[in-house]
């Protein structure tokens, strides 16, 4: 398993678009992603997931992401982050 603490930094956080894209993202690997904020976790391949952590600009998310292909599905998911979803 490999993790990260990414920080929401587009002005908008995670609505329905950003959302898309993660699970857009996620599901092209077979490793497991899961997104933690405020304790709650959350299964990247699902759109609903993502949507229910409700993360703001400026929120703290930790990404673990465990299986085959864990660091590649991880690199995918923080560049996502650091191009603020591709927008904005």
């Amino acid at each position: 398993m490999v993790s990260v603490e990414l920080t929401v930094i587009n002005d908008s956080g995670i609505h329905a678009r950003p959302a898309a894209l993660i699970v857009e993202a996620a599901t092209k690997f077979k490793s497991n992603v899961i997104f933690i904020k405020d304790g709650m976790r959350a299964n990247a391949k699902s759109i609903m997931n993502i949507m229910l952590l409700a993360a703001e600009p400026g929120a703290l998310i930790r990404v673990e992401t465990e299986g085959p292909d864990e660091t590649d599905a991880l690199s995918a998911i923080e560049a996502l982050f650091l191009s603020k979803f591709k927008y904005d």
